[in-house]
């Protein structure tokens, strides 16, 4: 059985950053997804970014890109969520999740939560200025 645990989260300033860890361990195939999410209070779940384990493509909406970057450690089953220039509307827990997946991993339905079937427990970020 696959898990994923996030670490790295915490209590920061505006502008400063943080680098959130999503472990993965257990049996899983070879083409899945693995995808950041947060949520704030009274806020619906949002995407900030997946990474096809594969392939290393990684995809990111535009509200984070440039300031967002996601990269995997192929051999400690990482991957890793570099936030920079961080703002207080940042502050959420963050999620991680895999994906198994058809194809080639990609496109609007990978960016949603319904298409992930494990998730970690959360973490933590809260920007303050």
């Amino acid at each position: 059985q696959v898990q994923v645990t996030e670490s790295g989260g915490g209590s920061v300033p505006t502008g400063a950053s943080l680098r959130l860890s999503c472990s993965v361990s257990g049996r899983t195939f070879t083409n899945y997804n693995i995808g950041w999410f947060r949520q704030a209070p009274g806020k619906e779940r949002e995407f900030v970014g997946s990474i096809t384990w594969s392939t290393g493509r990684t995809d990111q909406p535009d509200s984070v890109k440039g300031r967002f970057t996601i990269f995997r450690d192929n051999t400690r089953n990482v991957v890793h969520l570099q936030m920079n220039t961080l703002k207080a509307e940042d502050t959420a827990v963050y999620y991680c999740a895999q994906s198994l997946c058809l194809g080639d991993c990609s496109g609007p339905f990978y960016k949603t939560p319904a298409a992930y079937d494990t998730w970690g427990q959360g973490t933590q970020v809260t920007v303050s200025s």
